[in-house]
């Protein structure tokens, strides 16, 4: 955060000096906050961008200041204490959200999984990562999370890789009953589920999983990462993404024939 105010106060060809009068500030403050000395305040940071002549990046770097630390949170330390906290922790979040829209391009998203399923992947990111096993305690908190997407007033657009439906992250059984459910899950009426075929000319290359709540927050998925991206420019960017996305995904009979398809190749 403080070089990127100190990169904006250099693209207004402004020295330490000039900035702090045009704040009104103490001269030595706007050097502080530069080098990340003094963390400023939300006032501080529209004053700065006020003062440089871009008073529209102010919100985004408020978003930033105000998340810094959750911002970029590594899988080792969230799941330390294995995978079932996380799953508790982000029930409040899951509850307050009226309009998901997730994308995957790995896995079925969490709120779809069954408990077969979602026991194979997390017994497989147990073993890689060599997180404390509560696999069994961790399947039924995502089940339990998941509850939103039968209860209260939810909205759920989520799209798929079609090669989703192919990764085989647990055995032919507990896939062929995954599949399934996605068949029945699409036939709720605040549910829209679209596939991202093979073939399809992409407008969009293929991206990181992540999860956007209401216009509030994203979470990325990375191998070794939660990213949450809270600055409303970076959301916007990840919400065109999905918009662009869901022009070339099939939907209803299209759709479910993929999961078919899918399912007939279980052998």
């Amino acid at each position: 955060m403080a070089a990127r105010l100190d990169e904006i106060r250099r693209d207004a060809g402004l020295n330490g000096l000039e900035l702090a009068a045009r704040c009104g500030w103490h001269k030595s403050k706007s050097s502080r906050i530069a080098r990340g000395k003094t963390l400023p305040s939300d006032a501080d940071i529209r004053a700065w961008c006020e003062a440089c002549g871009v008073p529209e990046q102010a919100a985004d770097i408020i978003a930033a200041s105000r998340t810094a630390e959750s911002m970029y949170v590594q899988w080792r330390h969230i799941n330390r204490d294995g995978m079932r906290r996380i799953q508790e922790k982000a029930v409040p979040l899951y509850q307050s959200t009226r309009s998901f829209r997730v994308y995957a391009s790995n896995v079925v998203p969490g709120m779809l999984q069954t408990a077969e399923y979602a026991r194979g992947l997390l017994r497989s990111i147990t073993d890689f990562r060599g997180t404390p096993d509560d696999v069994d305690q961790a399947v039924q908190a995502r089940l339990d999370r998941s509850r939103v997407i039968r209860e209260g007033d939810h909205r759920f657009a989520l799209l798929v890789e079609e090669a989703v439906l192919r990764y085989r992250v647990c055995d032919d059984d507990a896939m062929a009953g995954q599949l399934g459910h996605l068949l029945a899950v699409m036939a709720q009426p605040n549910v829209s589920l679209g596939v991202i075929p093979f073939e399809a000319r992409r407008p969009v290359w293929p991206l990181e999983a992540f999860y956007a709540f209401d216009e509030r927050r994203v979470a990325v998925e990375t191998l070794t990462a939660e990213i949450n991206v809270t600055a409303p420019g970076e959301i916007r960017t990840y919400l065109r993404a999905f918009a662009e996305l869901s022009t070339i995904a099939v939907y209803g009979a299209s759709a479910r024939a993929r999961v078919t398809q899918a399912i007939d190749l279980l052998g």
